[in-house]
């Protein structure tokens, strides 16, 4: 072997194997190296480490006290090296996890992701030990899905923790979580969560095979997986869903969809997501169905609402004044009288405005960006009424079309992008520019699939059996069958 090169496995030399450390890690700041004598045995050993990575308790507890001190009680020094190894591993460290490796890159990867390694003069293979103990965040509320009635836990940046919130709440052997690595330098840990049986294996297949597709050098985040598994690349609708929320999840894999969870991101995905998710919330199966099956009709009035109303007003106002009645007519004109800009230039105006003001009040911390609510919700739009460069019904209009995008929020990019073009097609060619959009979005919406399921089933086609959950939320002592859309080739 060349000076400086390293092998590809590990050496039974114990100065060649830290010079291998040295030459791999390079000025590592955080890399440790600690030689130790093990007993009273002239056998020289050493582990190797990250720091912050590992617990520290554990290791000198568990580890290195045993095998520095401990181990003389029970072992005699005229041992050698390959029977201290083996009675190292079987009998004085206390670890749940302790893996045999001889292959230097495993072991290198192995010790980047937070497990220590135990080299021994004299063997020729290491002691992977797992005692991996970094900072992370607890188990909180996530703000991004509030319930009022409901689990309170949310996913975290800790994948194994993830994990365990899913499997505490399926407690059957049929539920699998398989383990990838994607990334060709961030070795990003992915987990695949599906229940057998339930799941089709094609579309576990399917799920598995767009994942090995995935060529990057890097993921940080669900989101850069997701733009890479989903259909319809093009297309403004989202074709795989996102949770914070481990019940949601579990929900979603009880009705034989696939979760991927991502290290380092509290956001899981789930697969196939159809457009009625969209108007579905967590909430709706922890409460009484009757309220509820208002509060979701109310969703797709909302839809409506967020998509199309300041068109309307554009288009009402513009071209169609026969369409609305006398009084109302005559208010929307006094109150119109003296703005110097047409409809479409107040309506555009307005939005935009309201765009910045929802981005900059998601960015700011939290205190501020309550104040920018305030100050755009009432100082701006009430001095621009009181100046006179705005109407008091558009103001109306825009402060309705924004609330009812809240109710929303899983497909909120898409209703923004559809109210501009409603927007400006309304300017152009009125009720039947909202019309053409209209038209559009549903041919488009009738051709989207996710993962081969109809992306507007069970409404179209039509699965009559799924369609209780689907604009109103029957009792569950009907709903207790799952959906059979994602068991049938749709």
């Amino acid at each position: 072997m060349k000076k400086g090169s390293i092998s590809n496995s590990i050496t039974p030399f114990y100065d060649q194997n830290i010079q291998n450390i040295k030459n791999e890690f390079g000025n590592f700041s955080d890399l440790i190296i600690r030689e130790f004598k093990i007993g009273s045995s002239n056998i020289r050993s050493f582990l190797v480490m990250i720091d912050g990575l590992v617990d520290k308790m554990v290791i000198n507890e568990h580890i290195l006290k045993p095998l520095m001190r401990d181990i003389s009680i029970y072992k005699k020094d005229q041992s050698t090296c390959e029977e201290m190894y083996i009675f190292i591993k079987e009998n004085i460290l206390y670890s749940h996890c302790i893996t045999e490796e001889r292959d230097w890159a495993k072991t290198v990867h192995c010790i980047l992701c937070g497990d220590v390694a135990l080299f021994i003069d004299g063997v020729d293979r290491c002691l992977l030990i797992s005692v991996r103990g970094w900072e992370s965040r607890g188990i909180e509320e996530p703000n991004t899905e509030v319930v009022v009635r409901g689990p309170r836990e949310g996913f975290t940046e800790n994948l194994r923790t993830n994990t365990a919130l899913i499997r505490r709440k399926i407690r059957d052997p049929k539920l699998k979580i398989e383990s990838i690595k994607i990334g060709k330098i961030s070795k990003t840990d992915i987990a695949i969560c599906y229940i057998e049986s339930v799941a089709k294996k094609e579309l576990v297949d399917e799920v598995k095979r767009r994942l090995e597709k995935i060529d990057m050098e890097y993921i940080l985040e669900s989101g850069y997986i997701e733009s890479f598994i989903e259909d319809g690349k093009y297309s403004i609708f989202p074709t795989v869903g996102n949770s914070e929320k481990p019940d949601v999840v579990v929900g979603k894999l009880m009705e034989g969809r696939v979760a991927i969870l991502v290290d380092g991101t509290p956001f899981a995905l789930t697969i196939p997501y159809l457009f009625v998710e969209a108007f579905q919330t967590s909430e709706d199966y922890y409460s009484r169905p009757y309220y509820y099956s208002i509060v979701r009709l109310l969703r797709y009035f909302s839809f409506f609402v967020a998509t199309t109303l300041p068109a309307l007003y554009i288009a009402v106002t513009t071209f169609h004044q026969e369409l609305l009645p006398t009084s109302l007519l005559i208010s929307i004109a006094s109150a119109q009288a003296g703005i110097p800009f047409p409809s479409f230039a107040e309506t555009l105006t307005m939005l935009v405005i309201y765009e910045i003001l929802k981005e900059a009040g998601v960015r700011l911390p939290r205190p501020v960006g309550q104040a920018i609510s305030i100050v755009g919700a009432l100082v701006i739009g009430e001095a621009s009424v009181s100046a006179g460069l705005i109407g008091a019904p558009m103001v109306v209009t825009v402060a309705f079309t924004a609330i009812s995008a809240f109710m929303i929020p899983a497909i909120s990019d898409a209703v923004t992008i559809i109210r501009f073009a409603c927007v400006v097609m309304s300017a152009i060619c009125g009720l039947y520019g909202i019309m053409l959009i209209w038209i559009l979005m549903i041919i488009h919406l009738c051709s989207l699939k996710s993962f081969g399921i109809n992306y507007l089933a069970p409404i179209a086609p039509m699965v009559v059996h799924d369609l209780r959950d689907v604009f109103v939320r029957l009792p569950w002592r009907i709903l207790k069958k799952r959906p059979i859309i994602f068991n049938k080739n749709f």
